[in-house]
């Protein structure tokens, strides 16, 4: 599983990169966390508002910072 969490690397964004990987250890996932900082990338993902996260190339969630349990409900 790929995981991507994008933006600039606001208190957001790690916020939402700390609850990432709290899910993924509760979970007990085989994941590859990765942060996308690059503004151009982003935007071509469609993303407009950040944080966001992006689960093997979806977007699942943009402009907020997801909870443990929300992020995962999203990779169950």
């Amino acid at each position: 599983m790929k995981i991507e969490v994008l933006g600039a690397g606001c208190p957001k964004c790690e916020a939402l990169a700390a609850g990432v990987r709290a899910a993924v250890e509760k979970l007990g996932l085989d994941a590859e966390i990765t942060k996308v900082t690059d503004i151009i990338e982003i935007t071509s993902r469609g993303v407009m508002v950040t944080p966001a996260l992006v689960v093997d190339g979806q977007v699942k969630s943009c402009g907020r910072v997801l909870s443990p349990d929300e992020i995962q409900g999203m990779l169950a």
